[in-house]
């Protein structure tokens, strides 16, 4: 199963460094059920980009917290054993909780922040919190970062997002 987790540049550095992203449980966005459901209308590459979507606010969520990070969402999509994803719809309509390490082989794409949507991300980490409070104020502020789109990268071309 492809999920999508919203990192950091930093996130993903350490991750390549030791083979992959460890210490399961790792919380993660998919095609879930409830995601299906509330987008009933959307075909598969829709749904996924709902997922990448929701995982690229997880990684403003992170980038609020690691204030040496460089100002990028980053979105990893790695395919994952289906066995080891557990959707949590009660946290979120794509969160799914992955049971298993997910090794740097497994990785599809991952998906960056070009520069000139640093400014717009830097703003977003700051409202993310009020945001996910309910503030709409916040919620615009992090929308207008989410109009930026995220760029594609190979896995063999991760090591390009660090020089």
């Amino acid at each position: 199963m492809r999920v999508y987790l919203g990192v950091t540049l930093t996130e993903l550095a350490t991750a390549v460094a030791e083979g992959g992203f460890g210490s399961p449980p790792l919380l993660a966005h998919a095609v879930t059920p409830g995601l299906r459901e509330w987008f009933a209308e959307g075909d598969q590459e829709e749904l996924e980009y709902v997922a990448m979507t929701d995982a690229a606010h997880d990684s403003l969520r992170r980038l609020s917290l690691d204030a040496d990070a460089p100002l990028r969402r980053v979105v990893v999509a790695v395919e994952a054993p289906d066995t080891s994803v557990a959707a949590e719809p009660d946290t979120g309509r794509s969160v799914v909780l992955v049971a298993a390490a997910l090794p740097v082989t497994q990785i599809a794409s991952v998906h960056v922040d070009d520069e000139e949507a640093e400014d717009a991300v830097r703003a977003a980490v700051r409202a993310v919190a009020k945001a996910d409070e309910g503030d709409e104020d916040a919620a615009f502020t992090v929308d207008e970062a989410s109009g930026y789109e995220l760029l594609w990268y190979a896995r063999q071309e991760i090591p390009d997002l660090f020089t």
